[in-house]
């Protein structure tokens, strides 16, 4: 199979980049894949493509720009050029902009492979319906809510035209197939990007570190985090650092400079900045507890499974579709109360005063971790494009048969 991808890819800042490079990594190795062609945004730095492993072809094609009205032509230009067997994209709603119709003219590319009769799958990071507007910082006001949701609604209804939609909690295929009374929607799970070998769960000398990892200002934000943390010392006398560890979410710029600096004042808070792919394990192996100051959730959250790769107890509020991955995929956290500092601290201060507790929440989170590694995410996807060529052929066999017996 040649295999197209259409995402972001590092050294992308866009969203979904670390997923495609966790994906690739795997499909490149997979048997049924004899060309890897990827379709992606356009960086000034090469893209990472230095796997150490054998694997199959990979050929770049940089094809689109975020928030460009061009990205719908230039991408369908690439595939008829490359001319994939199959096309997967890796979406959320905002991957091709944050500019309304550069965003929706990006979503219309499945429709585009259905019409070209491309077996095509949409691998649906969110949706709509399950997204805090206000919080993950779309708007906060009524009216454009209600703007949005039905631009929302109208921009699913185009995904859907896809093969098969892809996505990666139970909620969400329940409310695709009772709202759009959709038949070709799918659970593939989220998956974990490094399965490393468990790990001893020991920490390292110096100060606990309190790790938060993501992109901030919308609806995760740290000031709490630094807030609770400056609790849980005075409360228990324990040599605690603060680490966030990442960047400013695209629509707030500058927050975590601000942060920065209004906080100056507390001792022991670092900002890492952008975190490379190489230094992420480093990043989580360092860390005593990872956090998750979130006020509200936009889907399957991909630190979660990394937190779990590695064996760390995590804490967590209590919403949303953090609580649901923790039934449905065996997690475990301590979970806090999305609006209380308080609570949060509670909750930092159970895991960092109870060692015998701590690992028993990071062995279950590795044990959840390894359940759903990405080559078995991969092995899925490759099942579901074989079983779309195999309806398309018989399909194709019914209406040639039909036309033959029209003949006679």
């Amino acid at each position: 199979m040649k295999l197209a991808i259409v995402t972001a890819y590092p050294p992308s800042k866009v969203t979904l980049n670390e997923y495609a490079f966790h994906l690739v990594k795997q499909f490149r190795k997979n048997q049924n894949v004899t060309e890897l062609i990827l379709l992606t945004d356009r960086t000034e730095k090469a893209k990472d493509l230095e796997f150490t492993e054998a694997g199959c072809k990979i050929t770049v094609k940089e094809c689109w720009s975020f928030n460009s009205y061009k990205n719908i032509f230039s991408v369908t230009k690439a595939i008829n050029k490359t001319k994939p067997d199959s096309v997967l994209f890796n979406l959320q709603f905002m991957k091709f902009g944050d500019k309304k119709i550069a965003a929706a003219l990006g979503l219309m590319l499945p429709l585009v492979c259905k019409l070209k009769n491309i077996p095509n799958i949409v691998l649906l990071h969110n949706i709509l319906e399950e997204v805090d507007l206000g919080s993950a910082g779309f708007t906060s006001n009524k009216l454009m809510q209600r703007i949005y949701g039905f631009i929302g609604t109208s921009l699913t209804k185009l995904i859907l035209q896809a093969d098969i939609v892809a996505v990666t909690m139970q909620k969400y295929v329940n409310i695709l197939e009772v709202k759009y009374l959709a038949t070709n929607v799918k659970l593939i799970p989220h998956g974990t990007f490094e399965i490393a070998e468990e790990p001893d769960y020991t920490l390292p000398q110096g100060p606990l570190q309190i790790m938060t990892f993501g992109k901030f200002g919308t609806y995760k934000k740290v000031e709490g985090m630094i807030e609770a943390v400056e609790m849980v010392r005075k409360s228990t006398g324990l040599d605690l650092e603060v680490v966030i560890a990442g960047t400013d979410n695209p629509n707030v710029p500058g927050y975590l400079a601000k942060v920065q600096e209004d906080y100056k004042h507390v001792p022991q808070v670092r900002f890492t900045g952008y975190v490379e792919e190489e230094e992420v394990p480093v990043l989580f192996n360092k860390s005593t507890v990872v956090v998750f100051p979130y006020t509200s959730t936009t889907g399957s959250s991909g630190v979660l499974h990394q937190a779990g790769s590695y064996g760390k107890a995590v804490v967590m509020p209590d919403l949303g579709d953090l609580a649901l991955l923790v039934k449905d995929e065996g997690y475990l956290g301590e979970f806090f109360e999305p609006t209380s500092v308080k609570s949060m601290a509670n909750a930092i201060e159970a895991l960092v005063v109870n060692e015998a507790y701590r690992l028993h929440l990071a062995k279950q989170n590795y044990k959840a971790a390894t359940a759903h590694p990405m080559s078995q995410i991969a092995d899925m996807y490759i099942e579901t494009f074989k079983k779309i060529v195999d309806e398309k052929c018989v399909k194709i066999s019914k209406v040639n048969s039909n036309t033959h017996k029209a003949i006679l």
